[in-house]
């Protein structure tokens, strides 16, 4: 089955006449209805009640998120290219129609077999236009795999605390957040673990209007399509992570996306993680696309004890989760994502603890000098096991001193995960949610999950601890955090911009008029020579209305050319981020 969902101001259709024998006679010609979601609906072969069930259940998740309780379900036969027999698709039509408005929708529906007219006028935000995509159960017996760690989250008991810089460890609800607003933000949204989409985050329109990038229709939710700009954006980004990573040590390889599931050390560290797969069939067995770098980065791990701490480093492109639909939205939570994954081998805990806060500086380096994000823009979150923190509460200490601020504690009493201590740089974003950015985790089982052993000085054969960071958290969140900045400081009377060398365009040139454009031309030429990008805008618009489409696309600075710069050779610079002119020549 396949469904379109427009989120609409308005439709009218008007019967024009019918296209089968089995249409549906109706004493309506037409119908104007208004403030709903139009459910344009193709019935395919091989759908049956269990099929309408699910897509019932999905568009109710959908039209809770955008808070709609009026449908129109529209037969829509152009979706596929594989139907259902008229008569199958006019009882599942009527059906859908039926269990939609058993749970508590107000639902119409237009007739089966006619040929129709209609006008609608669709809203216009990101969520407004959705495609579904519901494909019939699967065989008695098969389930969804869900990772043991993942159930184990949902029912997992946790003890919340802010550690303040004098190293007390204090219960959230007696902990005083004056001066701590994005903290309280943050520990409300952790504590309540609800990641559904209820309104859409800013950046979204935003990575729209910037021609950033736009969800990707042809493909699952979650996958999005990048334009030229955007990629731009995101290959700087992946190129400045990847050599602040090789610059701390760490060896660049390249592992495979696909792995099977029943290899026996994979399929143990797979229950271990929680999170959805993707899953592929191949011949007779099923792969999942990896999450992480982790399953080849370990298979390929043969160490000595001199080496350690051994230091791997991939850029994974592409990463899978399969987020609930409900969760995602714009860049903040996707289902594939580029993600940095730095790991290290570790002799023994001390050696762990000395890399990770050698990681923890990385990071933050990574976050306040790459992505120019300002430490109030980011919240630390530590989360351990008691026994963890009983033994090691001043490493943890440390920790909080090094960020210079109060952090977020979520504390365990028994472990679920594979690992004893996580930490995450979150950012909270003009909605108030907070998505994970920088990451690391002192990982205590896969070293003897995958066999991973060094010998140590004594002849001892050990498995060493492994930690596994990710210093930017995924790129695509990265540029989130940026956009959602601009976003505030927007609506703080301040200039959104990108941070300069993220800007697609940094220089904009824009002739006065055709005579100056060969002068134009060769100071682009000049300033391309320093390494700075530049275009020159000579479409034939007014001078300010290219100054202003500039200005509407970030581009950091603007100048007009004409006979003064020419005889001069002194350009009048347009400082668009602080709003001022200044005099420069190119040299």
């Amino acid at each position: 089955m396949k469904i379109l969902l427009l989120h609409s101001d308005f439709i009218k259709y008007e019967l024009v006449r019918k296209e089968i024998d089995l249409a549906e006679e109706s004493n309506v010609k037409e119908e104007s209805l208004k403030d709903l979601a139009v459910l344009f609906t193709c019935i395919e072969a091989g759908d049956h009640d269990e099929t309408v069930s699910r897509a019932a259940e999905e568009v109710k998740e959908t039209l809770n998120n955008l808070k709609v309780d009026r449908v129109l379900v529209y037969p829509y036969a152009h979706l596929s290219g594989n139907l259902a027999k008229p008569a199958e698709a006019l009882k599942l039509i009527r059906l859908l129609a039926e269990r939609i408005r058993a749970l508590g929708f107000e639902v119409h529906r237009a007739p089966f077999g006619w040929n129709k007219s209609f006008s609608i006028s669709v809203k216009g935000h990101p969520l407004a236009e959705q495609y579904m995509s519901i494909t019939p159960a699967k065989k008695e017996g098969a389930e969804e795999k869900v990772p043991e760690a993942l159930k184990a989250e949902e029912k997992q008991e946790s003890k919340w605390f802010i550690l303040d810089l004098d190293g007390r460890l204090i219960p959230v609800e007696k902990f005083d957040f004056t001066g701590h607003e994005n903290l309280r933000k943050f520990a409300d949204y952790e504590i309540r673990k609800s990641r559904v989409v209820d309104m859409v985050p800013p950046h979204v329109e935003l990575m729209r209007r910037l021609e950033i990038a736009d969800y990707e229709p042809g493909s699952d939710p979650g996958n999005l399509r990048w334009y030229p700009k955007g990629a731009l954006i995101k290959s700087l980004l992946e190129e400045y992570v990847t050599d602040k990573v090789i610059e701390y040590g760490a060896m660049k390889v390249e592992t495979p996306v696909m792995y099977d599931f029943e290899h026996p050390s994979l399929s143990r560290y797979l229950n271990r993680f929680p999170a959805r797969q993707y899953i592929v069939k191949s011949d007779d067995k099923e792969f999942f696309l990896r999450f992480s770098a982790c399953f080849g980065q370990f298979l390929m791990a043969q160490i000595s004890y001199r080496n350690l701490p051994l230091r791997m480093y991939e850029l994974t492109k592409y990463s899978f989760r399969r987020e609930k639909r409900g969760e995602l939205v714009g860049l903040r939570r996707l289902r594939a994502f580029t993600m940095p994954d730095c790991h290290a081998l570790c002799s023994d805990l001390e050696q762990a603890k000395e890399e990770l806060l050698r990681r923890f500086r990385l990071s933050k380096q990574i976050l306040t000098d790459g992505l120019e994000l300002d430490e109030e823009d980011f919240e630390l979150a530590i989360r351990f096991t008691r026994d963890f923190y009983e033994k090691n509460g001043d490493f943890v200490r440390r920790l909080v001193k090094e960020m210079g601020k109060p952090a977020l504690i979520e504390e365990w009493e028994d472990r679920i995960f594979y690992f004893t201590l996580k930490w995450e740089f979150n950012f909270i974003d003009n909605l108030g949610k907070a998505s994970a950015l920088s990451t690391d985790q002192i990982d205590v089982e896969n070293a003897e999950r995958y066999g991973i052993t060094y010998v140590d000085k004594d002849g001892e054969r050990r498995y060493p601890l492994i930690l596994h960071c990710s210093p930017s958290g995924a790129i695509e969140r990265g540029i989130y955090s940026i956009l959602e900045k601009a976003y505030k400081k927007q609506m703080k009377g301040g200039v959104p911009s990108l941070p300069l060398w993220l800007s697609p365009t940094q220089v904009r040139l824009i002739p006065v008029s055709d005579e100056y454009l060969d002068y134009t031309e060769k100071l682009a030429d000049q300033i391309e020579a320093e390494k700075i990008r530049v275009d020159i805008d000579d479409r034939e618009l007014t001078v300010q209305r290219r100054v202003y489409e500039a200005e509407h696309e970030w581009v950091n600075y603007i100048v007009v050319v004409g006979g003064r710069e020419k005889a001069s050779g002194v350009l009048k610079v347009r400082d668009r981020v602080n709003r001022r002119i200044v005099e420069l020549t190119v040299q």
